[in-house]
Protein backbone atom coordinates (compact mmCIF):
# COMPACT_ATOMS: atom_id res chain seq x y z
CA UNK A 1 0.00 0.00 0.00
CA UNK A 2 1.21 3.53 -0.82
CA UNK A 3 1.53 6.39 1.62
CA UNK A 4 -1.65 8.33 2.39
CA UNK A 5 -1.30 12.08 1.80
CA UNK A 6 -3.38 15.21 2.18
CA UNK A 7 -2.81 17.80 -0.56
CA UNK A 8 -4.16 20.92 -2.23
CA UNK A 9 -4.85 19.93 -5.82
CA UNK A 10 -5.65 22.00 -8.92
CA UNK A 11 -8.42 20.77 -11.23
CA UNK A 12 -8.59 23.84 -13.47
CA UNK A 13 -8.87 27.60 -13.41
CA UNK A 14 -10.13 28.81 -10.00
CA UNK A 15 -10.59 25.21 -8.84
CA UNK A 16 -8.35 23.97 -6.02
CA UNK A 17 -9.42 21.34 -3.49
CA UNK A 18 -7.91 20.02 -0.27
CA UNK A 19 -8.16 16.25 -0.54
CA UNK A 20 -6.84 13.10 1.09
CA UNK A 21 -5.75 10.25 -1.15
CA UNK A 22 -3.22 7.46 -1.45
CA UNK A 23 0.06 7.86 -3.28
CA UNK A 24 1.25 4.94 -5.40
CA UNK A 25 4.12 2.79 -4.20
CA UNK A 26 7.42 4.36 -5.22
CA UNK A 27 9.48 2.80 -7.99
CA UNK A 28 13.19 1.98 -7.66
CA UNK A 29 14.12 5.34 -9.21
CA UNK A 30 11.79 7.46 -7.03
CA UNK A 31 11.91 8.94 -3.51
CA UNK A 32 9.07 9.44 -1.02
CA UNK A 33 9.27 12.55 1.18
CA UNK A 34 7.38 14.13 4.04
CA UNK A 35 6.84 17.83 3.42
CA UNK A 36 7.01 20.10 6.46
CA UNK A 37 7.01 23.63 5.03
CA UNK A 38 6.07 25.36 1.81
CA UNK A 39 5.99 29.06 0.98
CA UNK A 40 3.29 30.45 -1.28
CA UNK A 41 4.38 32.13 -4.51
CA UNK A 42 2.51 34.60 -6.71
CA UNK A 43 3.25 32.22 -9.58
CA UNK A 44 0.81 29.75 -8.02
CA UNK A 45 -1.89 32.43 -8.08
CA UNK A 46 -1.22 32.87 -11.82
CA UNK A 47 -1.53 29.10 -12.27
CA UNK A 48 -4.86 29.13 -10.39
CA UNK A 49 -6.25 31.92 -12.58
CA UNK A 50 -5.05 30.43 -15.86
CA UNK A 51 -5.57 26.71 -15.31
CA UNK A 52 -4.96 24.82 -18.56
CA UNK A 53 -3.86 28.04 -20.27
CA UNK A 54 -0.73 28.11 -18.09
CA UNK A 55 2.32 26.85 -19.99
CA UNK A 56 3.26 24.39 -17.24
CA UNK A 57 -0.22 23.01 -16.59
CA UNK A 58 -1.13 19.63 -18.16
CA UNK A 59 -4.21 19.55 -20.36
CA UNK A 60 -5.72 16.59 -18.46
CA UNK A 61 -5.61 18.42 -15.11
CA UNK A 62 -9.40 18.13 -14.77
CA UNK A 63 -9.11 14.34 -14.56
CA UNK A 64 -5.55 14.06 -13.24
CA UNK A 65 -5.23 17.00 -10.83
CA UNK A 66 -1.80 18.31 -9.87
CA UNK A 67 -0.48 19.19 -6.41
CA UNK A 68 0.25 22.92 -6.14
CA UNK A 69 3.22 24.52 -4.33
CA UNK A 70 6.87 24.48 -5.35
CA UNK A 71 8.84 26.17 -2.52
CA UNK A 72 8.99 23.24 -0.12
CA UNK A 73 11.25 21.32 2.22
CA UNK A 74 10.97 18.37 4.58
CA UNK A 75 12.30 14.88 5.32
CA UNK A 76 13.18 11.93 3.12
CA UNK A 77 11.02 8.96 4.12
CA UNK A 78 11.77 6.18 1.63
CA UNK A 79 14.49 5.90 -1.01
CA UNK A 80 14.25 3.79 -4.14
CA UNK A 81 17.10 1.33 -4.75
CA UNK A 82 18.70 3.48 -7.48
CA UNK A 83 19.37 6.39 -5.09
CA UNK A 84 20.28 4.64 -1.82
CA UNK A 85 23.97 5.36 -2.38
CA UNK A 86 23.22 9.09 -2.32
CA UNK A 87 20.21 9.72 -0.07
CA UNK A 88 19.31 8.38 3.36
CA UNK A 89 15.94 7.92 4.98
CA UNK A 90 15.39 10.45 7.77
CA UNK A 91 17.58 13.24 6.38
CA UNK A 92 16.21 16.70 5.56
CA UNK A 93 16.03 17.94 1.99
CA UNK A 94 15.86 21.12 -0.05
CA UNK A 95 14.91 21.10 -3.71
CA UNK A 96 15.21 23.11 -6.91
CA UNK A 97 11.86 23.14 -8.77
CA UNK A 98 13.22 24.68 -12.00
CA UNK A 99 13.97 21.33 -13.65
CA UNK A 100 14.16 22.20 -17.36
CA UNK A 101 14.33 18.48 -18.04
CA UNK A 102 15.04 17.74 -21.71
CA UNK A 103 13.36 21.01 -22.74
CA UNK A 104 10.17 20.29 -20.81
CA UNK A 105 8.45 23.02 -18.76
CA UNK A 106 7.19 20.42 -16.28
CA UNK A 107 7.82 21.50 -12.70
CA UNK A 108 6.59 20.54 -9.22
CA UNK A 109 3.61 22.59 -8.13
CA UNK A 110 2.47 23.06 -11.72
CA UNK A 111 2.67 19.82 -13.61
CA UNK A 112 2.83 16.66 -11.49
CA UNK A 113 0.04 14.54 -10.06
CA UNK A 114 2.09 13.28 -7.10
CA UNK A 115 4.87 15.88 -6.82
CA UNK A 116 4.17 19.26 -5.24
CA UNK A 117 4.67 21.22 -2.04
CA UNK A 118 1.23 21.81 -0.58
CA UNK A 119 0.92 18.26 0.67
CA UNK A 120 1.85 16.16 3.66
CA UNK A 121 3.73 13.62 1.51
CA UNK A 122 4.77 13.51 -2.15
CA UNK A 123 6.95 11.51 -4.56
CA UNK A 124 10.08 12.83 -6.27
CA UNK A 125 10.28 11.45 -9.84
CA UNK A 126 13.66 10.25 -11.21
CA UNK A 127 14.40 13.33 -13.31
CA UNK A 128 14.77 15.45 -10.15
CA UNK A 129 17.63 13.34 -8.83
CA UNK A 130 19.16 12.90 -12.28
CA UNK A 131 19.41 16.69 -12.58
CA UNK A 132 20.84 17.13 -9.08
CA UNK A 133 17.76 19.08 -8.01
CA UNK A 134 17.18 17.16 -4.76
CA UNK A 135 19.63 18.61 -2.26
CA UNK A 136 20.89 17.52 1.13
CA UNK A 137 19.99 20.03 3.83
CA UNK A 138 21.06 20.17 7.47
CA UNK A 139 19.81 23.61 8.55
CA UNK A 140 18.13 24.26 11.88
CA UNK A 141 14.73 25.16 10.37
CA UNK A 142 12.71 23.87 7.42
CA UNK A 143 11.49 27.28 6.32
CA UNK A 144 15.02 28.40 5.37
CA UNK A 145 15.08 25.64 2.77
CA UNK A 146 11.58 26.56 1.55
CA UNK A 147 12.63 30.17 1.09
CA UNK A 148 15.87 29.19 -0.64
CA UNK A 149 13.87 28.83 -3.87
CA UNK A 150 12.56 32.41 -4.02
CA UNK A 151 15.97 33.67 -2.86
CA UNK A 152 17.56 31.68 -5.70
CA UNK A 153 15.27 33.54 -8.12
CA UNK A 154 16.60 36.84 -6.76
CA UNK A 155 20.19 35.63 -7.01
CA UNK A 156 19.54 34.38 -10.55
CA UNK A 157 18.20 37.82 -11.42
CA UNK A 158 21.47 39.42 -10.35
CA UNK A 159 23.65 36.85 -12.07
CA UNK A 160 21.61 37.26 -15.30
CA UNK A 161 22.58 40.94 -15.63
CA UNK A 162 25.36 41.74 -18.08
CA UNK A 163 27.46 44.57 -19.45
CA UNK A 164 29.21 44.78 -22.77
CA UNK A 165 32.81 45.22 -23.84
CA UNK A 166 33.21 47.06 -27.13
CA UNK A 167 36.77 45.79 -27.63
CA UNK A 168 35.91 42.09 -27.82
CA UNK A 169 32.10 41.93 -27.43
CA UNK A 170 32.34 39.66 -24.42
CA UNK A 171 29.58 40.07 -21.85
CA UNK A 172 30.61 40.69 -18.24
CA UNK A 173 27.95 38.87 -16.24
CA UNK A 174 26.29 40.16 -13.03
CA UNK A 175 25.62 43.75 -12.00
CA UNK A 176 28.39 46.31 -12.42
CA UNK A 177 30.75 46.24 -9.45
CA UNK A 178 30.70 49.62 -7.70
CA UNK A 179 27.87 50.79 -9.94
CA UNK A 180 24.34 52.05 -9.35
CA UNK A 181 21.31 49.79 -8.91
CA UNK A 182 17.65 50.84 -9.12
CA UNK A 183 14.95 48.48 -7.80
CA UNK A 184 11.51 49.70 -8.89
CA UNK A 185 8.60 48.41 -6.79
CA UNK A 186 11.16 46.92 -4.45
CA UNK A 187 9.64 46.99 -0.96
CA UNK A 188 7.60 43.81 -1.40
CA UNK A 189 8.77 40.39 -0.19
CA UNK A 190 10.99 39.56 -3.16
CA UNK A 191 12.22 43.13 -3.41
CA UNK A 192 13.47 43.01 0.18
CA UNK A 193 15.56 39.99 -0.71
CA UNK A 194 16.88 41.88 -3.73
CA UNK A 195 17.93 44.78 -1.50
CA UNK A 196 19.76 42.56 0.98
CA UNK A 197 21.48 40.09 -1.37
CA UNK A 198 24.08 42.45 -2.96
CA UNK A 199 25.32 43.40 0.51
CA UNK A 200 26.65 39.84 0.85
CA UNK A 201 26.79 38.07 -2.52
CA UNK A 202 27.77 38.62 -6.13
CA UNK A 203 29.16 41.97 -7.29
CA UNK A 204 28.67 44.78 -4.78
CA UNK A 205 27.23 48.07 -6.09
CA UNK A 206 28.15 51.48 -4.77
CA UNK A 207 24.56 52.68 -4.52
CA UNK A 208 21.09 51.09 -4.39
CA UNK A 209 17.88 53.09 -4.81
CA UNK A 210 14.59 51.35 -3.95
CA UNK A 211 11.15 52.69 -4.84
CA UNK A 212 7.67 51.76 -3.67
CA UNK A 213 4.35 53.64 -3.46
CA UNK A 214 3.39 52.07 -0.12
CA UNK A 215 4.82 54.03 2.83
CA UNK A 216 4.09 51.13 5.20
CA UNK A 217 6.16 48.70 3.13
CA UNK A 218 8.92 51.27 2.70
CA UNK A 219 9.01 51.86 6.46
CA UNK A 220 9.32 48.14 7.15
CA UNK A 221 12.05 47.81 4.52
CA UNK A 222 14.00 50.71 6.00
CA UNK A 223 13.73 49.20 9.46
CA UNK A 224 14.85 45.72 8.41
CA UNK A 225 17.55 46.74 5.91
CA UNK A 226 18.56 50.20 7.00
CA UNK A 227 20.81 52.65 5.14
CA UNK A 228 23.12 52.39 8.16
CA UNK A 229 23.41 48.62 7.73
CA UNK A 230 24.09 49.01 4.02
CA UNK A 231 26.72 51.67 4.71
CA UNK A 232 28.64 49.19 6.88
CA UNK A 233 28.94 47.05 3.73
CA UNK A 234 30.04 49.95 1.56
CA UNK A 235 26.67 50.56 -0.12
CA UNK A 236 24.79 53.88 -0.21
CA UNK A 237 21.10 52.85 0.17
CA UNK A 238 18.08 55.09 -0.47
CA UNK A 239 14.34 54.39 -0.18
CA UNK A 240 11.98 56.59 -2.20
CA UNK A 241 8.21 56.92 -2.55
CA UNK A 242 7.89 58.44 -6.04
CA UNK A 243 4.46 59.81 -5.16
CA UNK A 244 6.24 62.26 -2.90
CA UNK A 245 8.33 63.56 -5.81
CA UNK A 246 7.15 66.43 -8.02
CA UNK A 247 9.01 64.77 -10.90
CA UNK A 248 9.95 61.17 -10.14
CA UNK A 249 12.19 60.83 -13.20
CA UNK A 250 14.20 63.91 -12.21
CA UNK A 251 14.39 62.84 -8.56
CA UNK A 252 15.58 59.32 -9.37
CA UNK A 253 18.00 60.55 -12.01
CA UNK A 254 19.51 62.91 -9.44
CA UNK A 255 19.98 60.01 -7.00
CA UNK A 256 21.93 58.15 -9.68
CA UNK A 257 24.43 60.99 -9.80
CA UNK A 258 22.86 62.35 -12.97
CA UNK A 259 24.17 59.61 -15.25
CA UNK A 260 21.41 57.03 -14.89
CA UNK A 261 21.60 53.54 -13.41
CA UNK A 262 23.92 50.77 -14.47
CA UNK A 263 21.44 48.08 -13.39
CA UNK A 264 17.67 48.39 -13.13
CA UNK A 265 15.25 45.80 -11.75
CA UNK A 266 11.48 46.06 -12.28
CA UNK A 267 9.78 44.18 -9.45
CA UNK A 268 6.15 44.94 -10.29
CA UNK A 269 4.46 44.12 -13.64
CA UNK A 270 3.43 47.71 -14.37
CA UNK A 271 3.96 49.24 -17.80
CA UNK A 272 4.82 52.67 -16.43
CA UNK A 273 7.53 51.19 -14.21
CA UNK A 274 9.13 49.35 -17.14
CA UNK A 275 9.11 52.53 -19.22
CA UNK A 276 10.54 54.57 -16.35
CA UNK A 277 13.29 52.01 -15.82
CA UNK A 278 14.15 52.13 -19.51
CA UNK A 279 14.47 55.93 -19.37
CA UNK A 280 16.70 55.78 -16.29
CA UNK A 281 19.36 53.42 -17.66
CA UNK A 282 22.92 54.72 -17.95
CA UNK A 283 25.24 54.06 -20.88
CA UNK A 284 25.55 50.27 -21.22
CA UNK A 285 22.74 49.99 -18.69
CA UNK A 286 20.96 46.68 -18.17
CA UNK A 287 17.30 46.34 -17.14
CA UNK A 288 15.81 43.11 -15.79
CA UNK A 289 12.02 42.90 -16.06
CA UNK A 290 11.87 40.53 -13.11
CA UNK A 291 8.12 40.69 -12.38
CA UNK A 292 6.22 38.08 -14.39
CA UNK A 293 2.98 39.53 -15.81
CA UNK A 294 -0.20 37.48 -15.98
CA UNK A 295 -1.20 39.08 -19.31
CA UNK A 296 0.55 37.25 -22.16
CA UNK A 297 0.26 40.40 -24.30
CA UNK A 298 1.86 42.68 -21.70
CA UNK A 299 4.15 45.20 -23.39
CA UNK A 300 5.71 48.64 -22.94
CA UNK A 301 7.32 51.38 -25.01
CA UNK A 302 11.09 50.99 -25.11
CA UNK A 303 13.53 53.62 -26.40
CA UNK A 304 15.37 51.97 -29.27
CA UNK A 305 17.40 55.12 -29.94
CA UNK A 306 19.07 54.58 -26.56
CA UNK A 307 19.40 50.87 -27.30
CA UNK A 308 21.33 51.79 -30.46
CA UNK A 309 23.41 54.74 -29.32
CA UNK A 310 23.90 54.20 -25.58
CA UNK A 311 24.02 50.39 -25.58
CA UNK A 312 21.10 49.90 -23.19
CA UNK A 313 19.73 46.37 -23.04
CA UNK A 314 16.80 44.53 -21.51
CA UNK A 315 16.26 41.01 -20.25
CA UNK A 316 13.81 39.08 -18.13
CA UNK A 317 14.77 36.40 -15.64
CA UNK A 318 12.58 33.83 -13.98
CA UNK A 319 13.61 31.21 -11.46
CA UNK A 320 17.18 30.36 -10.57
CA UNK A 321 19.44 27.42 -11.27
CA UNK A 322 20.78 24.85 -8.83
CA UNK A 323 23.93 26.89 -8.29
CA UNK A 324 21.78 29.85 -7.26
CA UNK A 325 19.88 27.64 -4.83
CA UNK A 326 23.08 26.36 -3.28
CA UNK A 327 24.31 29.93 -2.91
CA UNK A 328 21.03 30.87 -1.21
CA UNK A 329 21.34 27.98 1.24
CA UNK A 330 24.98 28.81 1.97
CA UNK A 331 24.35 32.52 2.63
CA UNK A 332 21.37 31.64 4.81
CA UNK A 333 23.31 29.04 6.81
CA UNK A 334 26.06 31.60 7.38
CA UNK A 335 23.40 33.96 8.81
CA UNK A 336 24.26 36.55 6.18
CA UNK A 337 21.05 36.59 4.18
CA UNK A 338 17.83 36.67 6.18
CA UNK A 339 15.12 35.06 4.03
CA UNK A 340 12.68 35.73 6.89
CA UNK A 341 12.51 39.42 5.86
CA UNK A 342 10.12 38.19 3.16
CA UNK A 343 7.71 36.44 5.56
CA UNK A 344 4.65 38.22 6.95
CA UNK A 345 2.14 35.37 7.53
CA UNK A 346 1.95 31.69 8.47
CA UNK A 347 -0.84 29.16 7.95
CA UNK A 348 -1.71 25.49 7.89
CA UNK A 349 -2.54 23.32 4.88
CA UNK A 350 -6.25 24.01 5.39
CA UNK A 351 -5.76 27.71 4.62
CA UNK A 352 -3.70 27.36 1.44
CA UNK A 353 -6.54 27.36 -1.11
CA UNK A 354 -8.08 30.56 0.22
CA UNK A 355 -4.70 32.26 0.62
CA UNK A 356 -3.69 31.53 -2.98
CA UNK A 357 -7.07 32.62 -4.36
CA UNK A 358 -6.88 35.99 -2.59
CA UNK A 359 -3.14 36.56 -2.75
CA UNK A 360 -3.13 39.93 -4.59
CA UNK A 361 -5.65 41.60 -2.29
CA UNK A 362 -3.96 40.26 0.86
CA UNK A 363 -0.93 42.48 0.10
CA UNK A 364 1.05 40.00 2.17
CA UNK A 365 4.71 39.20 1.97
CA UNK A 366 5.65 35.55 1.83
CA UNK A 367 3.15 33.17 3.45
CA UNK A 368 4.72 30.14 5.11
CA UNK A 369 2.61 27.00 5.13
CA UNK A 370 3.19 24.17 7.59
CA UNK A 371 1.53 21.25 5.90
CA UNK A 372 0.92 18.96 8.89
CA UNK A 373 -1.14 21.47 10.85
CA UNK A 374 -4.47 23.26 10.55
CA UNK A 375 -4.10 26.99 11.16
CA UNK A 376 -5.93 29.98 9.64
CA UNK A 377 -3.88 32.51 7.72
CA UNK A 378 -2.24 34.53 10.50
CA UNK A 379 -0.10 37.66 10.31
CA UNK A 380 3.05 37.79 12.42
CA UNK A 381 1.98 41.34 13.33
CA UNK A 382 -1.14 39.88 15.00
CA UNK A 383 0.66 37.39 17.26
CA UNK A 384 0.70 39.76 20.25
CA UNK A 385 -3.06 40.43 20.22
CA UNK A 386 -3.86 36.76 19.57
CA UNK A 387 -1.82 35.89 22.63
CA UNK A 388 -4.57 37.34 24.79
CA UNK A 389 -6.58 34.17 24.19
CA UNK A 390 -3.99 31.63 23.06
CA UNK A 391 -0.64 31.12 24.83
CA UNK A 392 0.85 29.66 21.63
CA UNK A 393 0.79 33.11 20.07
CA UNK A 394 2.25 34.68 23.19
CA UNK A 395 5.26 32.39 22.79
CA UNK A 396 5.46 33.05 19.03
CA UNK A 397 5.25 36.80 19.57
CA UNK A 398 8.02 36.72 22.17
CA UNK A 399 10.24 34.74 19.82
CA UNK A 400 9.62 36.97 16.80
CA UNK A 401 10.01 40.15 18.87
CA UNK A 402 13.50 38.97 19.81
CA UNK A 403 14.35 38.72 16.07
CA UNK A 404 13.28 42.17 14.80
CA UNK A 405 9.72 40.92 14.38
CA UNK A 406 10.85 38.20 11.97
CA UNK A 407 9.88 34.54 11.77
CA UNK A 408 12.80 32.42 12.93
CA UNK A 409 13.99 28.89 13.74
CA UNK A 410 12.90 29.08 17.37
CA UNK A 411 9.40 30.18 16.35
CA UNK A 412 9.18 27.28 13.89
CA UNK A 413 10.20 24.83 16.64
CA UNK A 414 7.57 26.30 19.01
CA UNK A 415 4.85 25.95 16.37
CA UNK A 416 5.72 22.42 15.31
CA UNK A 417 6.12 21.22 18.89
CA UNK A 418 2.73 22.66 19.81
CA UNK A 419 1.11 20.61 17.06
CA UNK A 420 3.18 17.50 17.75
CA UNK A 421 5.07 17.63 14.46
CA UNK A 422 8.54 16.22 15.07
Amino acid sequence: MGQKTKAVRLYGADDVRLEEFELPDIQDDEILVRIVSDSICMSTYKLLKQGKKHKRCPQNVDTNPIIIGHEFAGDIIKVGAKWRHEFKEGEKFAQQPALNYKGSLASPGYSYEFFGGDATYCIFPPEVMELGCLLHYDGDAYFYASLAEPVSCIIGGYHSMYHTNKQNYLHAMDIKSGGTVLILGGAGPMGLGAVEYPLYGGNRPGRIVVTDVDDGRLGRAQELISPELAKKHGVDLHYVNPRNCADQYAALMALSGGKGYDDVFVYAPIRELAELGDRLMAFDGCMNFFAGPQDSAFSAMINLYNCHYTSTHILGSTGGNTGDLKEALELSSQKKLRPAVMVTHICGLDAVGGAVAHLPELRAGKILTYTHINLPLTAIADFESLGNRDPLFTALHKSCAAHQGLWNAEAEHILLSHYGVS
